[in-house]
């Protein structure tokens, strides 16, 4: 079986080669957009998106004939107070953020969606889920805001920072799971992939 990380972010490649998985790099050009506003369903929605496009090149390729494929599709948007906060567009929208997260909690949210089709088969099993972290700030003033944000460290992070980064001396603690703020709970993922893929696949991951 191959699987595709559909998903150009060295974070989530280092997290899934961390957990000892054989996986290969394919992306997809596609538009994201969610018609919801709940935060959980928001990031399954585009994870559905980038998985299926992926998928779908893949067969216009013809890559989806001699073997089985397993097609993981991510995304991680931070919620505060309801409000979505995805990447920043420039320095002025990052610093807005991260003034939003000061001093208090906010949620980060990674949805994931699994596309499993065997070889010579027309349709995929889909699966999805989500996870969910709080995450909580120690106050930053001004000038570390804005050096933190000349770093060009938070420019293309979801809520304009990583944990695992420089911003880490402002992380005051975490409710869940710290690699679901990272970018992809592969603790989750990985129960979730043998349930899908069965005792005797699953096991052979």
């Amino acid at each position: 079986m191959k699987i595709i990380l559909a998903s150009a972010s060295p974070r989530r490649r280092e997290l899934l080669t961390q957990i000892g998985l054989e996986f290969e790099i394919i992306t997809a050009d596609v538009e994201e957009h969610s018609d919801s506003r709940e935060p959980a369903q928001v990031v399954m929605d585009l994870s559905a998106l980038k998985a299926e496009a992926v998928l779908a090149q893949m067969a216009q390729q013809g890559l989806l004939q001699t073997e089985d494929v397993l097609v993981l599709g991510a995304d991680t948007i931070v919620s505060c107070d309801g409000r979505i906060l995805g990447k920043p567009k420039d320095e002025q929208e990052a610093i807005s953020m991260l003034e939003r997260l000061q001093d208090r909690g906010h949620q980060v949210y990674t949805g994931m969606t699994l596309l499993y089709r065997r070889a010579g088969e027309s349709q995929p099993v889909k699966k999805q889920f989500f996870e969910e972290t709080e995450v909580f700030f120690y106050p930053m003033n001004r000038t570390e805001i804005e050096d933190y944000v000349a770093s060009k460290d938070p420019m293309d992070k979801a809520g304009s920072y990583g944990i695992q980064g420089f911003c880490a001396r402002y992380i005051k603690g975490i409710q869940g799971d710290y690699n679901n703020v990272v970018g992809l709970p592969v603790g989750r993922l990985y129960q979730e992939m043998k349930g899908l893929l069965g005792d005797e696949e699953g096991s052979n991951i």
